[in-house]
């Protein structure tokens, strides 16, 4: 196949990128390198030491052998995007290529209007490229199970029937965004729908829950090829953050009570879902959902997980209770559907068996990278926050 990346700079990215190359297809990237200056400007970086990517696309074809082709340029871009889909053709488009923090679009109106336009102005672009240049072509979004909330009921993968005044359907799950990030997720996915609707595109939306995790196979030929680990507060998820924490000798930073769940999955199972998913396109004008997870865990779970890990390393850990930062609720019902890549033929990577040799370990060799100030939280959703509130618990062994 012909396989199209946006955002093939980034973590996941480059990972698929290399991924799907190493298996044989006609790799393209695309990427205007936000991510990297949007690291500048918060004074962070990526705990491993990264490439340019022109370098990383030599270092592959020299460990290799294989070629990935790069485009340099911003998918809002009109111009730019429409003559890379045109002239690259592509079988699928996998979608990266958007900023992914909720805590950068609660920054202020300014990063929130960022965060808007780049995401849902760059999407659009996409789809009218593959309507006007690659109609056949199957677009492979990245969604989030961000997009749901937490509602008190079972979350479907997308859509549910429904019965009202004596009369049923099936219709989208309604929507309940934490952040500006996440409704410009949202945003897309009803872009998305209607595309597919009035064009006739094929698309796949993956809710995919939180990853984790710095080592692939290709990733590991050579380490100029590794992938970006984000842990700050902007950009890095928490069980990335834990992590970096239980190496750094810093008290896990827990939002609130530590009650709120999520699905989380290991980088090599996103690798995974992208593949199936790619394998197995939509029909023409239909837009599925697939709920993208493996495991879930309370944010206190994962700590305790993080705790257990770090001991067989020899680290001590301490669990922290900090303000929430963000507007969410704490407790919560949580119960997501996630059957539809497991049909495909998902075989998951579970947490404890990954911990410690594919993450905290690669964390150890590069922990003088550490920035710790980076790390505490400091974006506010609601109110003048401080970082001074730390209550520090200590848990039984579980």
């Amino acid at each position: 196949m012909r396989i199209l990346i946006l955002g093939g700079d980034g973590y996941l990215g480059w990972a698929t990128a290399m991924y799907f190359s190493q298996r044989g297809h006609a790799v393209g990237v695309v990427d205007n390198f936000t991510r990297r200056a949007m690291h500048i400007e918060r004074g962070t970086d990526s705990l491993t030491p990264i490439h340019s990517l022109h370098a990383r696309v030599a270092a592959w074809r020299e460990v290799t052998g294989r070629a990935i082709e790069m485009f340099i340029g911003d998918i809002q871009d009109w111009f730019f995007i429409s003559k890379v889909i045109a002239d690259f053709k592509p079988d699928a488009i996998v979608h990266y290529g958007e900023i992914p923090s909720a805590p950068y679009s609660m920054i202020d109106v300014h990063h929130a209007v960022r965060v808007h336009e780049n995401n849902v102005n760059g999407t659009l672009n996409v789809l009218w490229a593959m309507h006007q240049f690659a109609p056949d072509s199957h677009l492979i979004k990245l969604g989030t199970m961000g997009e749901y909330g937490t509602p008190n009921i079972d979350i479907p993968e997308g859509y549910f029937e429904i019965e009202y005044r004596g009369r049923k359907d099936v219709l989208p799950f309604p929507k309940q965004a934490g952040s500006f990030y996440h409704l410009t997720k949202v945003h897309d996915s009803n872009n998305i729908m209607f595309a597919c609707k009035i064009w006739g595109l094929r698309a796949t939306d993956l809710n995919q829950g939180v990853v984790y995790g710095i080592e692939t196979a290709e990733s590991n030929l050579d380490d100029r090829l590794l992938t970006r680990f984000d842990y700050d507060e902007s950009f890095g998820t928490a069980l990335n953050r834990f992590c970096v924490q239980a190496v750094a000798g810093i008290p896990l930073t827990l939002y609130g009570k530590g009650q709120q769940t999520r699905g989380y999955l290991n980088i090599l199972d996103t690798l995974q879902c992208v593949e199936l998913t790619a394998l197995h396109p939509p029909q023409p004008g239909q837009l599925r959902v697939f709920n993208q997870w493996v495991e879930h865990f309370s944010v206190l779970d994962l700590a305790l997980h993080v705790r257990k890990a770090a001991r067989q390393v020899g680290l001590d850990v301490r669990i922290a209770h900090y303000i929430n930062p963000r507007v969410e609720a704490e407790e919560h019902y949580y119960n997501p559907d996630h059957n539809e890549l497991y049909g495909l033929g998902l075989k998951p990577h579970l947490l404890d068996d990954t911990l410690v040799e594919q993450v905290l370990k690669r964390i150890i060799q590069y922990k003088d990278r550490i920035i710790q100030h980076s790390i505490i939280p400091r974006i506010y959703w609601q109110r003048g926050g401080t970082e001074d509130y730390v209550e520090i618990v200590e848990y039984e062994e579980q």
